[in-house]
């Protein structure tokens, strides 16, 4: 679609960007393989903005004629139309950093797979094509198009295609650069023992590369984790407090949809971009399972989400459907707490009552229900079987160490599977050895068959390329002989325990941040909203009735000058201004489902990078433990706070009346 924007843009009104702009456009769109031009970029962003202003001025205009002129909207279009030229001018860079993330989160592996191959076999083509088989897009599509210039006549050699693809990640990530180039040096080596040096040498300069950077990371995301939180949650938070007071003061010119535009719309923006802007530095990770392409072809039915997230907001906004419906139907809660919806203004303004304000916790819960159950149900098999194949790829190390030592010892393959699944008992490792000894012995296949059969293989019960690629280097090792097999599975366990050395120490290293993250995530930001709004509208219930309350003894008895003070009291506030706790409420609930979920995202990029399953996961799982957190503190502490206002009122001769 952002292809076809741009395309059309370009043809309509082309607009071409400054010349160092240009050339950041061009090598952004070439990147993320995008069918775009860095005009057409610009004049996507240009006409976007010329459209905002246009329909600002429409609007204006409408008003005015209208006799109700308002600036507001007209006056946020323009400024909206201000702040998004320039990223979606760069909205192209903003997508290659995104496939940069990506792609180098899948670098180690990558790495890996071609270092595993080329130990056996030193050809460069072959294991080029063998790790893009096994790693996830978008590094295996960048692979895979190293082949496709060279088979169309772009370049005369993969090595020369190889050398330009690699140039491009030079001012990104230099270790991955020079592994390669350690990688394609060895086949010049004539003695094998230097060759296999450097092979692992390539590995360790990727490995030691990624945990230095991350350890930069690590340290410089402290303080711009900390102004996010405190600038994009806390204070905002916080903030919502005095909002009451500065409605009721200044009513005629802040409107319950002003705020709503600032916390809904204006600020989630900054947090996700901010947030984004801090993910787009984290380095190179270590890439997952190989389920996210599962993920992208599992059916997603929407209706069971939005049945549940329909039926919560008909409940939530009831108290203004009845009220369309017949303005004089209420429902009286006692003398302490008035009526039930409570409108006022002779039923132009409210809903006051404190009924309808616990009923429109509805609507947060109703969202955070609906978003969680979708993708709750799309990724809870997955998650199941992720965690059980990472309990296998944690203990295969050793497990093919011991392998290859039963290889070394002249062990057949065949029984050698067996003695280790025996070694292995009652761990995943163990069930997918005996799976595979098992095949062998009592179906009669042969090794290939017993690991790889797309029935009864045992590589379909446990989806990880680390597995199956370790296992194809067997098969193709195997052929060679014992002692070359028994080789390449001590050099895999070898490798495999390094990264996950290595991977573990990165764990450590954002443990604090991933742990401060979860924790606003998951209690924080819930419970301070819920609190707030609980002040919030204990405060709006005071300002309503003392309002009432001396707009009716100043307009039965003005004559006292006791009286008139108290009239002009009154008039500082007027009911029909202060923004019900109703609107107020369905504002902070939908800013802090919008919060948890822009938090999980952060969250999980910065501690997996690009891991759309485990993002998948925590969405479901944070979304409706935070969203049920946040009603329930709510709840409670409006309730509690409005008997209190109402028990106090009511004994100073304030009370509802």
């Amino acid at each position: 679609m952002y292809e076809k924007l741009c395309n059309k843009s370009e043809a309509v009104l082309a607009i071409r960007p400054p010349v160092d702009q240009y050339a950041k456009l061009e090598k952004a769109i070439q990147t993320a393989h995008l069918q775009i031009t860095p005009i057409g970029a610009t004049s996507f962003a240009t006409m976007v903005s010329v459209f905002l202003v246009f329909i600002s001025i429409l609007i204006g205009a409408l008003t005015y004629l209208a006799g109700s002129m308002s600036i507001f909207i007209p006056l946020i279009l323009i400024l909206t139309a201000a702040l998004t030229l320039t990223p979606l001018s760069n909205l192209p860079i903003y997508l290659a950093d995104k496939w940069r993330l990506k792609a180098s989160n899948q670098m180690v592996l990558c790495m890996l797979y071609i270092v595993i191959y080329m130990r056996h076999t030193s050809n460069l083509e072959h294991a080029i094509k063998f790790s893009a088989l096994h790693i996830n897009p978008p590094l295996s599509l960048d692979l895979r198009k190293i082949f496709w210039d060279v088979e169309s006549g772009k370049y005369s050699t993969i090595k020369e295609a190889l050398d330009i693809y690699l140039e491009t990640w030079r001012d990104y990530n230099l270790e991955f650069v020079n592994s390669f180039h350690l990688v394609e040096s060895s086949l010049y080596e004539p003695s094998d023992s230097r060759r296999l040096e450097l092979l692992d040498k390539s590995l360790d300069i990727i490995l030691d590369g990624t945990y230095e950077k991350m350890l930069h990371y690590a340290q410089e995301l402290k303080n711009p984790i900390t102004m996010l939180h405190m600038l994009g949650i806390i204070l905002p938070i916080l903030g919502l407090v005095i909002f009451p007071l500065i409605a009721a003061f200044m009513g005629k010119y802040i409107r319950w949809y002003h705020v709503a535009i600032l916390y809904n719309v204006l600020l989630p923006i900054f947090v996700f971009t901010y947030g984004y802007e801090i993910l787009s530095k984290r380095p190179t990770g270590y890439g997952e399972s190989n389920l996210q392409n599962v993920l992208m072809n599992i059916k997603k039915s929407l209706f069971f989400p939005v049945f549940i997230t329909l039926i919560f907001l008909i409940i939530g906004f009831s108290p203004l459907i009845i009220h369309s419906l017949n303005p004089n139907v209420d429902i009286p809660l006692g003398k302490f707490l008035g009526n039930f919806l409570d409108f006022k203004c002779n039923g132009e303004c409210g809903p006051f009552g404190l009924g309808s304000l616990l009923i429109s916790l509805f609507v947060p819960l109703g969202l955070a229900l609906g978003i969680g159950t979708y993708y709750k149900k799309i990724s809870k098999d997955l998650i199941k079987i992720r965690n059980e194949t990472k309990k296998l790829e944690n203990e295969f190390a050793s497990s093919l160490f011991q392998l290859g030592n039963r290889l070394a010892d002249g062990v057949p393959a065949e029984l050698a599977f067996g003695t280790v699944a025996n070694n292995m008992s009652g761990t995943p490792t163990g069930n997918f050895f005996r799976l595979v000894f098992s095949n062998i012995t009592n179906l009669g296949l042969n090794i290939k068959e017993a690991i790889f059969s797309q029935k009864v293989g045992a590589i379909m019960q446990y989806p990880s390329s680390l597995i199956e690629s370790s296992m194809e280097v067997l098969l193709e090792s195997i052929q060679k002989g014992s002692k070359i097999a028994a080789q390449s599975m001590i050099s895999i366990s070898t490798y495999i325990s390094e990264i996950h050395r290595v991977n573990e120490r990165l764990n450590d290293l954002l443990s604090e941040i991933v742990s401060s993250m979860k924790s606003q995530i998951s209690f924080m930001a819930p419970v301070i909203a819920g609190i707030v709004v609980g002040i919030g509208s204990m405060i709006v219930g005071i300002i309503a009735n003392m309002t009432t309350l001396f707009s009716q003894v100043g307009g039965n008895q003005t004559e006292t000058t006791g009286i008139s003070s108290v009239a002009s009291f009154a008039s500082i506030f007027n009911i029909s201004e202060i923004i019900p706790s109703y609107y107020f409420q369905l504002v902070v609930g939908i800013y802090v489902i919008e919060i948890i979920i822009i938090l999980t995202i952060l969250a999980n990029g910065i501690e997996n990078g690009s891991d759309k399953l485990n993002q998948d996961y925590l969405l479901g799982k944070n979304t409706i433990f935070g969203g049920m957190l946040y009603v329930i503190i709510a709840g409670v502490v409006i309730t509690l706070f409005n008997l209190l206002s109402s028990t106090i009122l009511s004994s100073t001769g304030f009370g509802v009346q």
